[in-house]
């Protein structure tokens, strides 16, 4: 227990250091380099707690420190929103898979209730954990002598006595003299709000942080996810069987009746009555991805409830779920056809590329249940699953989602084709080179726009905020400097741009009511 007492106490020693640290890095946004910084740290003091301590972490627990390092890092490289909001995502996954390795957890062979367990066990720890610091085992503290508490009385009962008299005697003195008076109103000039501000950001972050330090030391367990208990529903091969069956059925018809749409090209598209190009791919798509998305719980579930069934069920369910996989591939090839259709029409946003790469890692994690699940080795499946869906987030960080997306618009503005000039310009810093280089082809209606919102959005601020640095940023401050002459010529006017943005909003609203 004395171990314990002492780790707590430099718990709380880090909780409130990597408090005011947060409070002081995270408090500006958006989160770039300050959120790198902070989670360096939140890793750094944990291992050094574990070290000084003797914490025997095992070495699945080590691993996944690596990948919340990482998505850490992206913060202080891309600029991109969506692309920070799944690298925190990816974060937190990472620290909650983190907690279960620490927690002994065998990772590498952990199923998808052993996640859960490790993600809920995380988030009461946030947000519970703390209140194990109250526990008087824990933070051990010798009594207080009586000497102590007398000479604490008598501090106490002199500080009373002295208050009024500071105020009587500091009034005085202040009537008599105008600097003082002023010196002394400057010193007692608090924003009582901002340090209210200040004090509960600090406290939210050490709250969470030694809550977690808490949990992954193995000091205490404020919840233990394993006593919730979920029994499997008392169905057998039959109930399981024939709905997966019918729904086979519904995919072969679904497949056959619609071959010819499944990979329709523009052609047949404008010849189908009622059915506009932009209806096709895009309500297709996001329909399809839908059905691929419920597919994989829908059998996962199935095989958990059918457990250890006999060989002849084990047998049907394969070959069933088999058999929709198989029909799910070719809608999958469907889904991204029609995606790549309405690219080809209409160019790449954020929602299209970032859904396409959904699908692809869909499809991933359909092969893969293919190769666990239904070979007999469903322990395997969960870490595949994870590990692709960070490698997922890693290439969209390497490939640089922003980027690619205005060097695809701006190529099909070169070549004539449509181009959303307010579009392509409201991308992140991870964009600006890339418009920058292809500024010169585009047509002067899509240039001054392009060049205008450039030089609003990136060119240097006078004063800048270190703790929102990254290096897109960065870049594009220095390419929008270097080119800010070119700009101003291509740019246009404000009232221009105003005009411009009123026809684009017409012919949107057109569009949409047609």
């Amino acid at each position: 227990m004395e171990r314990k007492s002492r780790l707590a106490r430099e718990i709380l020693i880090a909780g409130v250091t990597l408090g005011v640290l947060g409070d002081a890095l995270l408090r500006a946004g958006p989160w770039s380099l300050n959120l790198t910084l902070w989670a360096t740290l939140v890793v750094f003091a944990a291992m050094t707690l574990a070290g000084r301590n003797h914490v025997a972490w095992p070495r699945d627990g080590l691993w996944f420190a690596a990948p919340v390092l990482l998505f850490a890092l992206a913060f202080a490289w891309r600029d991109s929103l969506a692309l920070k909001f799944l690298n925190l995502v990816a974060m937190l996954t990472g620290i909650s898979v983190w907690s279960l390795a620490l927690a002994g957890s065998r990772i590498s062979i952990s199923g998808i209730a052993d996640y859960a367990r490790g993600m809920v066990d995380s988030g009461a720890a946030a947000l519970i954990g703390a209140t194990a610091l109250a526990r008087s085992e824990l933070i051990q503290t010798a009594p207080p002598s009586s000497a102590t508490l007398r000479h604490a009385r008598a501090a106490t009962v002199g500080l009373l006595i002295a208050v009024p008299l500071l105020f009587v005697f500091g009034g005085l003195l202040m009537a008599a003299d105008a600097v003082f008076d002023r010196m002394v109103t400057t010193a007692l000039d608090i924003d009582f709000a901002n340090l209210m501000s200040h004090g509960m950001l600090t406290g939210f972050f050490a709250w969470i942080v030694c809550g977690f330090f808490l949990l992954i030391l193995g000091v205490a367990r404020p919840f233990r996810a394993e006593m919730i208990k979920i029994g499997r529903p008392p169905l057998g091969v039959t109930e399981i069987a024939l709905p997966l069956a019918l729904i086979d059925l519904l995919f072969a018809a679904f497949v056959l009746v619609q071959m010819r749409y499944l990979f329709g090209d523009a052609a047949l598209v404008q010849d189908t009555v009622g059915l506009t190009y932009a209806e096709y791919a895009r309500r297709g798509f996001f329909e399809l991805v839908t059905v691929t998305a419920l597919v994989l719980p829908l059998l996962l579930a199935a095989d958990w409830i059918l457990g250890p069934s006999s060989a002849l069920g084990k047998r049907l369910f394969r070959g069933l779920a088999g058999a929709m996989l198989a029909l799910l591939l070719i809608i999958v090839a469907s889904a991204m056809t029609r995606m790549q259709l309405y690219q080809d029409a209409y160019g790449l946003t954020e929602l299209r590329l970032y859904t396409t790469a959904f699908m692809a890692w869909l499809g991933i994690v359909l092969a893969w249940f293919a190769v666990t699940v239904l070979a007999g080795r469903r322990r395997f499946f969960a870490t595949g699953a994870l590990l692709a869906a960070f490698s997922l987030v890693g290439a969209l960080n390497l490939i640089n989602a922003d980027e690619i997306i205005a060097r695809v618009n701006t190529t099909r503005a070169i070549e004539g084709k449509e181009f959303d000039a307010r579009y392509a310009s409201s991308l992140s810093a991870d964009a600006v080179p890339v418009l920058l280089s292809a500024l010169p082809r585009l047509e002067e209606e899509h240039r001054c726009i392009v060049a205008a919102r450039l030089l609003e959005r990136w060119s240097p601020p006078t004063a800048t905020d270190w703790r929102t640095w990254n290096v897109a940023r960065g870049r594009a401050w220095r390419s929008v400097r270097r080119a800010s002459d070119r700009l101003e010529r291509s740019a246009c006017s404000a009232e221009s741009r105003r005009e411009r943005d009123a026809d684009h909003d017409a012919e949107a609203a057109d569009a949409t009511s047609g």
